[in-house]
């Protein structure tokens, strides 16, 4: 079979079997000692694809935040490795898992994480400034334009409903085009309709951008609209299938 097979999505999306973006190899993640001890991760292992959308569920407690945060390199694990792109995440330094972070993952998480003084636009390019780097003006305008974001640019968090707090939140996250977005519950503080158009418009960045898309959701009609889901418990994988190949 070729290196690079793509595989043509039923949405018009394509992601590239069998060239591998992110693998996690036997990732264990304890809490506490003692009595106190929790082991939140329990020898966990898989890889993804590059462009695949991969929905990850289970119920409250069995690991997918901490699986999420170890994965974007925000949570050291106890034991195992993750490997981005080849790299070894966790045998950088302190300043190159910073620079990690900032350009190879984007996070979106639940209750957003603006910085309430600063504007959308700011907001936005937050991540790219941080990193020294030129905004790339092109770029932006796109963003702000799929994100129906055009002209709110100077308003502030607290003048934006919780949908375009939101689409804010996910313009930060593919302003530095990054490896991998990591989603957590990015729809959990909003409504049915606006749930939807969220998916929607991550489906539509995953097909567009060929961004590699990894969200954690409760909700079993998100994870339906991914290629595959993976199904954590007690910090274990008990299940991982494809939906749509």
């Amino acid at each position: 079979m070729n290196a690079k097979q793509e595989t043509a999505l039923p949405s018009g999306g394509r992601y590239e079997q069998n060239t591998e973006i992110l693998r996690a190899e036997h990732l264990t993640k304890i809490y506490g000692t003692g009595e106190n001890q929790v082991k939140a991760l329990d020898d966990v292992s898989f890889s993804v694809q590059k462009g695949e959308f991969l929905a990850i569920i289970g119920p409250s407690g069995s690991g997918k935040s901490t699986l999420l945060h170890v994965l974007g390199g925000v949570d050291v694990p106890t034991s195992g490795k993750v490997y981005m792109e080849g790299t070894d995440v966790y045998a950088q330094n302190e300043s190159q898992l910073a620079i990690f972070r900032r350009r190879q993952v984007g996070l979106i998480y639940q209750f957003y994480n603006l910085i309430p003084v600063l504007n959308v636009t700011e907001n936005m390019t937050l991540p790219v400034l941080m990193d020294g780097r030129k905004v790339n003006e092109k770029r932006l305008g796109e963003l702000l334009t799929l994100l129906a974001l055009k002209g709110r640019e100077g308003h502030l968090p607290n003048q934006l409903s919780g949908g375009q707090q939101q689409r804010v939140s996910i313009g930060r996250a593919l302003m530095n085009a990054p490896a991998v977005v990591l989603a957590d519950e990015p729809t959990g503080n909003l409504d049915s309709k606006n749930s939807q158009e969220i998916v929607e418009l991550l489906k539509y960045s995953n097909e567009k951008y060929k961004q590699t898309l990894i969200v954690i959701t409760h909700d079993e009609n998100i994870a339906l609209q991914a290629n595959r889901i993976l199904a954590i418990e007690d910090g274990k994988i008990i299940r991982d299938e494809v939906i749509r190949p």
